[in-house]
């Protein structure tokens, strides 16, 4: 019998969205979605173009699995002799949650703008701007109440006194961030960032009378990557969220084992490595890079206290990425110096 299970699903997220980060989308391989990190990280890539898609399957274990999807776009291009360049994307989330299919679709373009700060090596600071709707909605109808139970006995033919004036919802969310970025050496590159993220407050309940808003969120961000050898490199990525009294921490490593190299973007390697969210989920990981495609798998082992519920078992989470040269005017394969990251 499970008379609040799905209402309580419904206003466990309105209340989540007014008191924590809870609401805003994350991923185990956020390295991989780097506007939903920080808009500042868009275009922090060897190439032109990057092209990332990402699903995740969450809570399969405890109720109806919450899914995930991800798409993002981005184009990068030199716009000065100096080493300056513009990066313009796109980044499409869509997740759906529990019983009532409470979902959510955004569509967040960005903007941002890479200073050159050296004439001999790549270092760069960058401010970026992201601005789109959210569109929410849930279904009434596949929400059970407790005046359907009569006498003990559930059943959707009886009536209830319970009415939604209105299942959708759209407000328009604006993100701002810096990033810096550089090298030490010839191999070895590193940046740090931090950004705000919906600093207009947007009121997000679907009942007018419910003052409902987002809280401002504050992130940092940092990457490292360094070679081991000729053939091993290391590399390590950190956030760290602030929203509305609460805060959350993720982090980790991986070690990239190249098969076949001969350039950034024409290699063939392996890599493994852990993740950690603090007080949630460690998250092995696993990634080949085939030349200009990369395939990333990681699976949570849930830690906090739903652990006994889930018995440990958090969400599976499949990245698919594509990196490539334009090789046209304004290429950044034509230019000796260019922001990126591994």
């Amino acid at each position: 019998m499970k008379p609040f299970k799905s209402v309580l699903l419904l206003f466990m997220f309105i209340a989540l969205a007014k008191t924590s980060f809870c609401q805003d989308v994350n991923f185990s391989q956020f390295y991989d979605i780097p506007l939903l990190r920080n808009p500042a990280l868009a275009g922090i890539f060897t190439g032109d173009v990057r092209i990332t898609a990402a699903y995740r399957n969450q809570w399969e274990s405890v109720t109806t699995p919450y899914r995930t999807m991800a798409l993002g776009i981005e184009f990068k291009r030199a716009i000065a002799d100096n080493g300056d360049y513009f990066t313009y994307g796109v980044q499409i989330t869509k997740d759906l949650a529990g019983d009532s299919r409470l979902s959510r679709t955004q569509v967040f373009p960005v903007v941002n703008y890479h200073k050159s700060l050296s004439s001999e090596k790549a270092t760069y600071l960058s401010a970026a701007f992201m601005y789109g709707p959210v569109m929410q909605q849930f279904d009434p109808s596949k929400l059970t109440f407790d005046d359907q139970f009569i006498g003990g006995t559930y059943s959707s033919s009886n009536p209830t006194h319970q009415t939604f004036s209105n299942t959708k919802l759209t407000y328009w969310d604006p993100a701002v961030g810096l990033c810096y970025s550089s090298v030490v050496g010839e191999a070895t590159s590193y940046y740090i960032g931090a950004g705000l993220f919906h600093f207009t407050k947007p009121k997000v309940a679907f009942q007018k009378q419910n003052d409902v808003s987002l809280n401002l969120k504050y992130v940092l961000n940092a990457g490292f990557s360094a070679p081991i050898n000729d053939v091993n490199r290391a590399v390590f990525y950190a956030d760290y969220f602030s929203q509305g009294g609460s805060s959350q921490g993720q982090g980790g490593f991986m070690v990239t084992h190249d098969l076949d190299q001969r350039d950034d973007l024409q290699k063939l390697s392996i890599s493994a490595g852990l993740f950690y969210r603090y007080k949630d989920a460690f998250i092995p990981v696993i990634k080949l890079d085939c030349y200009q495609m990369s395939l990333g798998m990681t699976y949570d082992v849930n830690t906090s206290k739903l652990k006994a519920a889930s018995q440990s078992r958090g969400g599976f989470e499949l990245t698919l990425n594509y990196k490539a040269f334009s090789h046209r005017r304004n290429s950044s394969a034509d230019m000796v110096r260019c922001p990126h990251f591994f």
